[in-house]
């Protein structure tokens, strides 16, 4: 599922069922989700980056960002941290629950768009969700012509994402750095935040290099000076924005950000587009 799809209606919720649930941290779960209605589900596409709206008759709506595809018979993936009350809600509904689906919607990471460059994939925490269809499409790609680096950090050993995965994609060609914030005993990696790894990266070649960032607003902001301090333009750097959607479709105003609506014009931005509002908190 690499290709984006128009939505035909953007304010009507189509019914889902969740296929099943893989759990991966305390409070953190994947959904793997389809349509009920066979024809939609095999007609549904995303871009990597992009975003539903999860509805929850009586409870609310929620927007998350899709985190993967292919799995049991072609369901698609959210991964969601217990949070509020839709989130809760769409926990306890379990397999076989029934909710409904507004989408896709928003930007997308720039894969196919930088093929060839070297991609270093930047992430924090849950940031790692929206991040794991770019490491999909990487390896899926015929001819990769550029090097995937994947630097992910957490704030302890048992909060690294997808944990089981990393070794799979470091098998698979991905070059794969996790840290922690802090250590336990049985942890022999890295220590320290993530925008270190990046200053450490050996070999980076500025001019073939695109920068994806993804994870907590304090982290991104340090990435990107990272990767600035490295050589990249800002026109190479790339970085998710999930500032309260609500709407899905830039009516409601609630994730404004300057002239943009994040749920319209992102999540996904180019670093030189937002520039001015990226460091002023609470805009």
């Amino acid at each position: 599922m690499s290709t984006g799809a128009a939505v035909a209606n953007p304010w009507l919720a189509a019914p889902i069922e969740i296929a099943g649930v893989t759990p991966e941290l305390a409070g953190v779960a994947t959904y793997h989700m389809r349509f009920r209605d066979a024809k939609r589900h095999a007609q549904f596409r995303f871009r990597p980056g992009q975003f539903n709206m999860l509805y929850l008759p009586g409870v609310g709506e929620i927007a998350i960002s899709l985190s993967g595809a292919g799995g049991l018979g072609g369901t698609w993936d959210h991964t969601i941290r217990v949070a509020g009350n839709v989130t809760r809600a769409l926990a306890d509904l379990g397999p076989g629950g029934s909710l409904g689906l507004r989408g896709p919607y928003g930007s997308w990471w720039p894969v196919e768009e930088t093929a060839g460059a070297d991609l270093v994939v930047v992430a924090g925490g849950i940031g790692l969700a929206p991040l794991r269809p770019v490491l999909d499409a990487w390896l899926a790609a015929p001819k990769r012509l550029g090097r995937c680096t994947l630097l992910y950090g957490g704030r302890t050993p048992d909060t690294l994402l997808y944990a089981k995965q990393h070794a799979r994609w470091a098998d698979a060609g991905v070059d794969v750095q996790t840290t922690v914030d802090r250590a336990d005993v049985g942890w022999t990696g890295n220590v320290g935040v993530v925008p270190l790894l990046l200053d450490r990266i050996r070999p980076l070649v500025p001019k073939n290099t695109v920068l994806l960032v993804c994870g907590p607003e304090v982290m991104m902001r340090y990435a990107v000076l990272s990767g600035l301090a490295r050589g990249l333009a800002k026109e190479q750097i790339w970085v998710s924005l999930e500032r309260n959607m609500q709407c899905a479709v830039g009516l409601c105003g609630h994730c404004q950000l300057g002239p943009a609506f994040v749920c319209k014009d992102g999540p996904i931005f180019r670093y030189d587009k937002i520039e001015p509002y990226f460091d002023v908190e609470g805009l």
